[in-house]
């Protein structure tokens, strides 16, 4: 189904699931076709059925087009004709492209001119008299003869006119270019889309069998096709010109006409993935109408087409099959190899079979119809046995196949995917019949593969495919049937020879399984891996593995058990193990290959025995079955998990009447865990976890295992599991895989509990508990744990005819056991046993020194007297002759029934592998054990204690109890199950335990389990040393994390600090963190900090307003970047250099809003020179680093975090303390003429030294770090007074920036979260160094004019200076500090703040002053009081504005704006706007403050800022009004009225800059990111076809700034300028070099920082808390406030860099 957008968003989804795919090719959109959708789901204007009373369009109107029309089209096809010839086929559609987009647009002007569209295109009169060209038309005809000759060269051919009745033949040789495979077959299918046709023009979709030949069959004429009409024409030709994408769009915009006919013809093409996709367009929108389907396969034979062309498909790359018998084999399978496989070019094909198999119609059709299903049933036979491995013994494979995916693909898509289409049809009684059908040709298709392989009974070594397709139909239809149709299992089974055979193949693979994993593959590559995951993996697992173990399940419940378990045995080689001896030879084996294929055979039992997918779970159970076992490996997002759980035979999407939802099920299995954000940065997506009581009852190991595709994942289960056991305080050792209670089976399946209680696995069982109590070689835990769960499912499975529990022992002499119920034959104890060891082993020296002492072996049995009894009665166990016997009997047998049990041969008659060594001997063990003593025996080897077991215990017991826990707990349960369910085993249970004397094993043991216990002492030792190792180290690395690299928490005692906590006297040590060694930084030595430098445009970005700005989704919104800070400061600074004299413009003001240098460090220091040999280190190393060490970039040694230079630390004391600190009781005036001495002093050129030369290279990697433009600002670029604007600009930027991070005020004081480790007091001295150099004119020195009363003359020649109300007070006070000698003493600091505060507070007034009304300012003016009161703010207020009326104007531009202002100034509202306008330049002061000298920065409320920070400065005590701060050391209204004069004396400058410049409000609000629409889809929408702005195109990749809300194209070469992409220039022209952008067509962010670039994920989520990138699943997204608060946060901190791992060049190409 596909809907246009508007239809969509039109539509009511609350409640639905969807997922939205967006078509780049078009489409027609089925919005009000009840065929396709339901009428609830129509849009609010389809749902209105308008189209019921719509009046008709007038005739005349249309005229016009019905005349026109004709002719424009026969021209398009008149040109596709003559362009067929060209060597270029794009060039002939290039020329088209106009006038295929005009009949595109005519498509969109609605159903009206669609329907003469339509009348035109399939009127075949019109096509008749124009196509072929009347009499005197020389060129028509000319042009028809081409349409005939490529009609001819496809092997089709029209005899309407020339009646010649000749067919085109399909040679072998000839159009070798069309044939995609090399030989030439011409595929040809006619595809026939009926509706009703209200101009009654019939007969378009004329029946016509195709038939086929390929090049290797008898060539057949082919029938001919006859184009009737423009449309089929122009679909012959769009299939020509292989499906131009423009001619797609067009036919598709065509399909919401009903009476819009359609010829689709496929064929073979150069491009098969395109030409695939855009066939796929079509046809999916034909075949989801199940009526169009229906009538589609009636009238046209659509299926028998489709089949016909699939085996005709596969026909062309079939090879010879090499399974079993490479001779006599004549099975021929699919070449994986061949590109039709690895190309998927059969996917379209098969794709719109399955989609034609959805409809109920059409697929009982085909189970129907007998000539279908054979066919189909030799296609999937092709696929049989493809991909065959042979097991590579000698050398290592030379080169790897990677064909091995094609051949899954190929089975998944073109044979399970239309078995489960098939089989969702088949789940009625009434459909019983088609079940019958489909096993029975399923059997006799496998009956004819296995004669043509020539199978008999034993499979080929060393071969494996995983590819069994006809196996599978008949697992799965078996299923089918006995589950949901309630046909009876026998009835639909073969004889016990046919079952055999079914067997071997599956049973094959599942040994085969083991040995990959036991390395024995290990010289076929890779790949066999490959194929061993991918069988297993979510995708496959129920089209394969399922299909398979049910299969082997079924042949387990109907075949003889003691045959099935030595037959699997055989299969897992592991036959010769399974001796009671201590040494054994292996024939086939390794021995380091033994312990993995024997746990591989016992994990396959206990999967086989307790697997209930298939016999006899309710869909619901499978669902919570699979989404337990995937949750319990681990954590999963709700995508992952709908992606791992197996969509057949449970479909996920749609719910089944009647069944839970996947939605419902998750909510009772997991709990939801919210995305969140670790400390690192790294982002997480919404997560389900397993709840409590999951893990208590529902954790199944051998689930876990089955669809385990990495056996990683059975550990990490298992982890999860011991930790949840742990947290709930239920079992803290290392537990065992939990034993569950299965469901109970289906009664068709009952036999399979046989196989539980057959003697075979019996002796098995009984043979493996004595060696791994004797501990013999390659027993593991995870054997006795397999052992144990096989003895557990066989007590808790009775067999059903287990009439006597107490047998009669007279049937001992020639068998092992009894009988075969598993209860009874728990406490049988065995005797002797014979076995055939090596002549050097132990059981032949005892045996020897015996002879030699002449003693008859000491008796445990009553029975046994003497040794020649002994001898009679010991047991032999030969697992081959007795399997080779029991088939022997089921192939030969007469009458006698099969499963009748046989009783072990002699040993003389054990099979020998040839060539196996001879010197083997028989021996007879004592052994006197059972079952039951042997498990007493295993727990008191665990427990490592005597008597383990008391006989209290017994008593007691519960097996309820022993739910989880570890191998004890295990032995528990199944003694205390055996007791209940049996008085014989209770009995001798008591026997066992009641001996107080210690257990007898042989006395050759008593020493190994001596030295077992201390092994097993040693390791548990080893394992809890290694447990507190890892914990210190994990407790370690909490620690580190937290101080080193948590980048958004201060440090309290950061390297800068130390100063303060040394004595007065001491220098400060530094720690290198490449060479260990502390010490002082000295001028020879300096130590360096490690600092990253980065070009900033945050400042600039910061606006008024605190709410951000609104990212544009109509094309009436608009962003104005003219009101943000770095706009607001340029606009000021090019005006004051229209008027005023440059050099002090440039002193007047600061840069860096935009572009400015910040400087951030990591705390860690090291020596300069240790430095330079550790780039040098990096330089040569070769590894790919993500940083350019040639720009000078590395990570820092200690925590990693990325740097670019380090900045030199200033030798001796950190702060400035003792003497320089001490408060002073100097006068203002005595302090204000020091200062001016001190920056009289001359700089003095430092001495040339180390330090100095990297103070100088710092300085140079500072200018280096933001671009030019960002430099210059002067008239005389590369000025010194540029260099020196530059210099205390970065000093203000980074003061600015640690403001920011502080939240935009000093309230939180020092510990604030968002300060960052500050390197300014370094910073700072290296500045004050460079900017020494360039003295200022005393002339010229601000100075003067802020503390005298100067005569002002200015010469007529020469712009006048700024005046100093127009000044940036803060730069002032940078350019201060920075050009004095330092250390500075801070009462020659305070004394400069509290001069610069006098003339803010007078800014203050002046801005104020201007927002007045005229009354106000006449009515403030009158109040100047005496002198004497001169600093009270009414006072200064009025003397203000009275000496600025002088100037002419500068009070009358605004008067308009300020009469329609309602407020009224009151005297509290002055004073708040006051300390507002002062408090920017406070908090700076502070700041600078607490860097230079270590003061602290008490925290405090918002209201009382002001006062405190002005406590702080030493501003006249902590009096609570601004002016109270003031302290003047000449007269206030002087000064004040010399500062207005400068003012007034500029005559020349309009009044209305003046103002502007006048009325700078210093407060900017923090920086903002966009503001960005909660539903992704209103982004999506407005800006995917967008066109750019800059090419005028619509971009390919569209990208948006998040900063400023600019539109540019993600790679796009239209807008490069000299090499330079976009988004590049973009980043580097908004964000100085860093740039934000949301990608529109994937939803993701992409950071760009320099020259590098990374993707950093998505702010937009779906309901479960997960990205979608690229927008391949299509759910709804959502924005998540809290990513985007991180991302907001990330770019005003700069931590860029620190927080995002993943970083690549761009080499502009972004």
């Amino acid at each position: 189904m596909s809907l246009c957008a508007e239809c969509f968003n039109n539509g009511d989804h609350t409640g639905h699931d969807f997922n939205m795919f967006r078509s780049q090719a078009g489409g027609a959109c089925d919005c009000g076709d009840g065929n396709v959708m339901r009428e609830s789901g129509f849009c609010s204007r389809h749902r209105l059925k308008t189209g019921e009373n719509v009046p008709s369009v007038p005739r005349d109107l249309l005229l016009m087009s019905e005349m026109v029309l004709p002719r424009f089209i026969i021209t398009i096809i008149q040109y596709l004709r003559d362009g067929y010839t060209e060597p270029d086929l794009q060039k002939v559609l290039q020329q088209l492209d106009l006038h295929i987009s005009f009949l595109e647009e005519l498509t969109k002007m609605g159903g009206a001119m669609r329907t003469v569209l339509t009348k035109i295109l399939t009127n075949q009169q019109t096509f008749k008299e124009l196509s072929m060209g009347q009499e005197e038309n020389v060129y028509a005809k000319r042009n028809y003869e081409k349409y005939l000759s490529a009609l001819k060269s496809s092997g089709l051919l029209s005899v309407e006119e020339k009646g010649t009745g000749a067919g085109a033949t399909d040679t072998p040789a000839g159009a070798g270019a069309l044939s995609l495979l090399g030989n030439t077959c011409c595929l040809f299918c006619d595809l026939c889309l009926m509706g009703e046709d209200q101009d009654g023009l019939q007969g378009v979709g004329q029946r016509k069998r195709v038939k086929l030949s390929s090049s290797t069959k008898d060539p057949s004429i082919m029938d001919t096709l006859k184009h009737k009409c423009f449309l089929e024409e122009l679909l012959f030709w769009t299939i020509k010109y292989e499906f131009p994408q423009k001619m797609v769009t067009f036919l598709l915009n065509m399909l919401p006409d009903q009476d819009y006919k359609v010829f689709s013809t496929l064929m073979k093409s150069h491009e098969s993935d395109t030409m695939s996709n855009r066939i796929v367009h079509i046809s999916v929108q034909l075949f989801s109408n199940e009526e169009l389907a229906r009538h589609v396969t009636e009238e046209c034979q659509l299926l028998d087409i489709m089949v016909t062309v699939l085996i005709y498909m596969m026909e062309s790359c079939l090879i010879k099959s090499e399974l079993q018998d490479e001779e006599s084999n004549h099975h021929v399978v699919v070449n994986c190899g061949e590109a039709l496989l690895k190309n998927n070019t059969y996917w379209p094909l098969v794709s719109d079979f399955i989609n034609i198999l959805s409809h109920q119609s059409v697929a009982k059709r085909f189970l129907e119809d007998q000539s279908l299903l054979l066919p189909w049933m030799s296609f999937v036979s092709f696929f049989q046995g493809m991909n065959l491995n042979k097991r590579e013994l000698n050398e290592h494979v030379e080169f790897e196949s990677q064909t091995y995916y094609a051949a899954f693909a190929a089975e998944l898509e073109a044979c399970a995917q239309p078995m489960w289409g098939l089989l969702t049809h088949c789940k009625v009684k009434e459909t019983q019949e088609y079940t019958k059908t489909v096993v029975q040709y399923c059997l006799d298709t496998l009956q004819m593969w296995f004669d043509a392989i020539g199978f008999v009974d034993e499979p080929a070594l060393n071969q494996l495919t995983f590819h069994l397709p006809l196996h599978r139909y008949y697992a799965m239809f078996l299923s089918k049937g006995v589950k949901c149709q309630g046909l009876d299992l026998d009835s639909l089974l073969p004889d016990q020879e046919m079952l055999m055979k079914i067997m071997v193949h599956p049973l094959q693979i599942q040994a085969s399984l083991s040995e990959i994993h036991s390395n024995m593959w290990v010289r076929n590559g890779l790949q066999i891996k490959g194929q061993a995951m991918t069988y297993v993996q979510s995708h496959f697992c129920n089209s394969m593995i399922d299909p398979d173990i049910y299969l082997l399940q079924v042949c387990a419940s109907r075949l003889d058990p003691d045959y099935f378990i030595s037959s699997v045995f055989e299969r897992f080689k592991v036959v010769d193990l399974l001796t009671m001896a201590s040494q054994h030879q292996n024939a086939v084996l390794d021995s380091e290959q033994e312990r993995p294929m024997l746990e591989g055979a016992l994990t396959f039992l206990v999967i086989l025995s307790s697997l209930r997918i298939h016999l006899g779970m309710s869909d619901d159970e499978i669902l919570r079955a699979e989404m337990v076992s995937q949750l319990c490996m681990n954590d999963r997002t709700h995508s992952s998990l709908l992606d791992l759980i197996p969509e057949n035979p449970n479909p996920k999407s749609g719910v089944v009447p009647g069944s839970c939802s996947f939605e419902e099920m998750l909510s009772a299995v997991a709990d939801f865990k919210a995305p969140v954000f670790e400390p690192g940065g790294s982002m997480q997506q919404g997560m389900y976890t397993p709840k409590a009581e999951v893990w208590e009852k529902e954790f199944d190991p051998i689930m876990v295992i089955l669809r385990t595709v990495y056996r990683r994942d059975v550990q990490s289960a298992m982890d999860r599991y011991s930790a949840f056991l742990k947290q709930s305080g239920i079992q803290t050792g290392n537990p065992w895989p939990p034993y569950k209670e299965r469901t109970p089976l289906h009664p068709c399946y009952k036999g399979l509990v046989r196989l539980l209680h057959c003697k075979t696995l019996h002796i098995v069982i009984f043979t493996l508990l004595y060696k791994i109590w004797m501990d013999h070689q390659n027993m593991s835990e995870h054997v006795l744990c397999m052992v144990l769960y096989l003895i557990e499912l066989g007590l808790d499975n009775p067999v059903q005819d287990d009439k006597v529990e107490e047998v009669s022992i007279e049937h001992c002499h020639d068998s092992w056991f009894p009988g075969t119920s598993l209860l009874s034959n728990l406490h049988h104890v065995i005797n002797f046993v014979r076995v055939r060891v090596p002549e050097t082993a132990p059981e032949v020296e005892r045996k020897r020194e015996r002879e030699r002492e002449r003693e008859t072996p000491a008796s445990t049995s009553s029975e046994s007297s003497t040794f020649g009894q002994n001898l009679r009665e010991a047991q032999v166990f030969s697992l081959v002759a007795e399997r080779r016997r029991k088939f022997q009997e089921i192939i030969n047998r007469s009458n006698h029934e099969a499963s009748q049990a046989v009783r072990p041969k002699s040993s003389s008659s054990r099979w020998l592998p040839p060539g196996s060594p001879p010197q083997l001997v028989t021996e007879i063990l004592e052994i006197g054990e059972s079952m039951l003593s042997l498990l007493v025996k295993l727990h008191q080897k665990l427990s490592g204690k005597q008597n383990s077991l008391s006989l209290s215990w017994l008593a007691e017991v519960d097996p309820a109890h022993h739910a989880h826990g570890d191998g004890l707990t295990a032995i528990e349960r199944i003694l205390a199950k055996a007791a209940t369910r049996s008085r014989h085993s209770k009995r001798c249970l008591q026997e066992i335990c009641g001996k107080v004397c210690p257990p007898i094993p042989p006395k050759k043991n008593s020493p190994g389990d001596k030295k077992s216990m201390d092994k097993e002492e040693r390791r548990q030792r080893a394992r809890e040393r290694q447990q507190k190792l890892l914990a210190e180290f994990a407790s370690r690395q909490k620690s580190f994390m937290e101080t080193a690299m948590d980048v958004e928490s201060p440090e309290t005692d950061a390297v800068m600090d130390m100063g303060s906590a040394e004595p007065l006297d001491s220098e400060v040590l530094y720690d290198c963190v490449i060479c260990g060694q502390s010490g002082p930084s000295t001028e020879d030595r300096p130590t360096g900090l490690v600092v990253l430098l980065q070009a900033s445009s945050v400042l600039g970005h910061r606006c008024r307003s605190d709410t951000p700005k609104r990212l544009p989704i109509t094309d009436e919104e608009h962003i104005y970047p003219e009101d943000t800070c770095g706009a607001t400061h340029d606009v000021r600074l090019s005006l004051m250099q229209r008027y005023f004299k440059d050099s002090s413009c440039l002193q007047s003001v600061s840069i860096g809003w935009d572009g400015g240098v910040y400087v951030q460090t990591c705390g860690h220091t090291l020596h300069i020179d240790c430095h330079k040999s550790y780039m040098e280190s990096l330089r040569n190393d070769q590894v790919l680093q993500g940083f350019s060490v040639d720009k000078g970039e590395f990570t820092c040694p200690l925590c990693r975090q990325f740097a670019n230079s380090v900045l030199p630390c200033r030798p001796g004391r950190g702060m400035e303390t003792g003497a320089w600190h001490a408060p002073s009781n100097k006068s203002m005036s005595t302090l204000v003429r020091e200062v001016e001495d001190l920056q009289e002093q001359l700089g003095i050129f430092p001495v040339e030294s180390n330090l100095s030369k990297e103070m100088e290279s710092v300085i140079k990697d500072i200018k280096n770090t933001t671009q030019k433009k960002y430099m210059d600002y002067g008239k005389n670029p590369g000025s010194p007074d540029n260099d020196f604007l530059f210099m205390y600009s970065v000093a203000r930027t980074n003061l600015e920036l640690e403001l920011v991070h502080r939240g935009g005020n000093l309230c939180s004081g020092g510990a604030s979260a968002a300060a960052k480790r500050s390197c300014l007091n370094q910073l700072f001295h290296v500045l004050a160094m460079h900017m020494r150099l360039y003295s200022i004119d005393s002339a010229y020195n601000p100075w003067t004019r802020l503390t005298q009363t100067l005569l002002i003359q200015y010469c007529d020649d020469e712009r006048p200076e700024v005046p100093m109300l127009f000044r940036d007070v803060p730069s002032l006070l940078i350019i201060f500090i920075l050009t004095m000698p330092q250390p500075l003493r801070k009462e020659h600091f305070t004394c400069v703040v509290k001069v610069l505060y006098s003339l803010q507070y007078t800014q203050a007034l002046a801005a104020l002053s201007v927002r007045f009304s005229r009354e106000e300012r006449l009515a403030w003016s009158r109040k100047v009081l005496p002198i004497t009161y001169s600093s009270q703010p009414p006072s200064l207020l009025g003397h203000m504005i009275s000496e600025l009326t002088k100037a002419k104007d500068v009070y009358d531009t605004n008067s308009e704006e300020t009469l329609l202002s309602s407020s009224v100034w009151s005297p509290q509202s002055i004073e708040f706007s006051l300390q507002q306008f002062c408090l920017p330049f406070l908090r700076l002061s502070c700041l600078l403050q607490h860097h230079l000298y270590g003061d602290s920065l008490p925290g405090c409320l918002v209201e009382e800022e002001f006062s405190l920070l002005a406590g702080c400065l030493g501003l006249a005590g902590s009096a609570q009004s601004s002016a109270a701060c003031l302290e003047w050391n000449i007269s206030a209204l002087d000064l004040i009225s010399q500062w207005c004069s400068e003012v007034i004396a500029l005559s020349d400058t309009p009044t209305q800059q003046s103002v502007s410049l006048l009325g700078q409000d210093p407060q900017w609000a923090a920086p903002r990111l966009l503001h960005l629409p909660d539903n992704y889809n209103t982004i999506f929408q407005y800006y995917h076809r967008k066109s750019c702005t800059s090419c005028g195109k619509t971009p390919k990749d569209p990208a948006l700034c998040l900063v400023c809300g600019a539109f540019v194209c993600l790679k796009g070469q239209c807008c490069k300028q000299q090499g330079v992409c976009e988004c590049v220039l973009h980043s580097q022209h908004c964000g100085a070099a860093t740039g934000i952008f949301l990608l529109i067509n994937a939803s993701v962010i992409i950071i760009i920082r320099g020259h590098r670039f990374c993707l950093w994920g998505s702010v937009y989520l779906d309901a479960h808390g997960e990205e979608d990138r690229d927008l391949r699943r299509g759910k709804p997204l959502y924005l998540c406030e809290e990513r985007y608060r991180v991302l907001e946060q990330q770019w005003v901190s700069h931590t860029f860099d620190h927080i995002n791992k993943r970083w690549g060049p761009h080499y502009n190409g972004l």
